[in-house]
């Protein structure tokens, strides 16, 4: 179950660290602009909160590698529960102010790893 738990905490730190990469270099690249579907001249005039966003995206990102390399059980359950919920909490606030497939892209995997992590311990 362990490897299950870690493998779904991979995922999701490495879908932040491509959330950070579209967010902070790809914002008003032709695949940011498709992805966000989005225009160049919406894409430039946002391109610093986006890259902001992107940011976060990666603090969360490095919050999930940090819990994966803790030696305490405990320590390493609870900082992946903490920055799991973190992820969720972005994803279902992204559903209900930009866009719904937000929460199944970012929200569900959390809650995926969360539910086993949850089982697990």
């Amino acid at each position: 179950m362990n490897y299950a738990i870690d493998a779904l905490v991979i995922l999701v730190a490495l879908l932040h660290v491509y959330f950070l990469i579209l967010e902070m270099f790809l914002w008003t690249k032709p695949l940011g602009l498709k992805i966000f579907r989005q225009d160049l001249e919406k894409a430039r005039s946002s391109a610093v909160l986006a890259a902001n966003q992107g940011l976060y995206n990666g603090f969360l990102a490095a919050g999930l590698a940090w819990s994966l390399m803790q030696t305490s059980t405990q320590f390493a359950f609870e900082t992946k529960f903490f920055f799991l919920t973190c992820v969720l909490a972005a994803g279902i606030y992204g559903a209900y102010s930009v866009n719904k497939r937000i929460f199944f892209v970012q929200g569900l995997p959390a809650l995926l790893a969360l539910i086993l992590l949850g089982w697990s311990h």
